[in-house]
């Protein structure tokens, strides 16, 4: 059984103000985790804790990313702890945090070798330069982690030290949970024309948890390749879960989706896990924090009671 890495990742680089003077709270998310009993309830062998860097609304020099720098600077660290704690066998939790952590964990562990992609969230996070006005708008690369994973986007978060691009190829990558794509006006239409695996919330509630795994699992299994989870909980249902800076309905079930998480990283294939945007400035009681670190556990535990070889 491989022990677990726990990286608390205190990142709201990735975020737009929601209002003037604003900073989203998601940076204090992986110490409300811990405070609400994290620890306890996933027992991880090692903790790393990265530092938080300071948040900018405003563009910074060289970039219309917002806060495109300092995120590369931060993505940089993370992909080396990250690559490290798969050098130790150990199985890497990142909890964020933003989206955009995804990318720091997957250039860390993309140089063991190729890697697929399991993305859950309510939104696709497929802006990119293809679908707005790159050259004039600031961006928040949160919406964008998707894109730039697969390689659409500004270099300075496609281009990574040691490792191809794109992170990951569109073949290799499954999409659950999106709730918007069937809507007029859906703003990045375009993702509906890519080759990833698209099991949105309607088809997800419509088909079942076990149905959504193995649809999942016979996509990554195209490569002999390992796959990374990627768990956003604004995929939740905004009347569960509506401390996320884009809250919205419908979601996935909570109890489907213990099942698709559990499942999905107790494989021997899998190759980690993030953890994002929940936000405890919306959480002022702290309920929410002690119900996600109570899913958390859930799903450790039932993977490792699941008795795979993987977890």
């Amino acid at each position: 059984m491989r022990p677990i890495c726990l990286i608390r990742a205190p990142c709201n680089l990735g975020l737009r103000p929601l209002r003037p003077g604003h900073e989203p709270g998601t940076w204090r998310a992986p110490q409300a985790l811990t405070d609400a009993g994290l620890v306890e309830a996933i027992e991880p062998a090692e903790i790393v804790d990265m530092e938080q860097l300071a948040y900018h609304a405003e563009a910074e020099p060289g970039t219309l990313l917002r806060n495109g720098n300092s995120l590369r600077h931060f993505n940089l660290e993370l992909a080396d702890h990250v690559a490290q704690a798969a050098e130790r066998g150990e199985f890497p939790m990142i909890v964020g945090g933003d989206c955009a952590v995804l990318l720091g964990a997957l250039a860390g562990r993309v140089r063991e070798g190729p890697l697929s992609l399991i993305h859950i969230d309510g939104h696709s996070d497929f802006r990119h330069p293809g679908n707005y006005d790159a050259a004039t708008t600031l961006s928040a690369v949160a919406g964008m982690d998707l894109a730039l994973a697969t390689g659409r986007g500004d270099p300075l978060m496609t281009t990574w030290p040691g490792v191809p691009v794109p992170l990951v190829p569109d073949e290799q990558v499954v999409q659950i949970g999106e709730r918007e794509g069937r809507s007029p006006g859906f703003a990045w239409a375009d993702v509906n024309d890519t080759a990833f695996n698209r099991i949105d919330v309607f088809k997800a509630r419509e088909i079942g948890a076990d149905a959504v795994v193995e649809s999942a699992l016979a996509t990554v299994s195209q490569q002999d390749w390992p796959f990374f989870v990627h768990f956003d909980v604004d995929v939740l249902d905004q009347t569960v879960m509506p401390a996320v800076d884009s809250p919205g309905s419908p979601g996935i079930q909570p109890d489907q989706l213990r099942i698709i998480l559990a499942r999905l990283i107790g494989d021997q294939r899998c190759a980690g896990m993030t953890c994002t945007i929940f936000d405890p400035d919306l959480d002022p009681d702290s309920n929410l924090a002690v119900w996600l670190v109570g899913l958390l556990g859930d799903v450790v535990s039932a993977a490792r009671a699941d008795g795979r070889e993987g977890f």
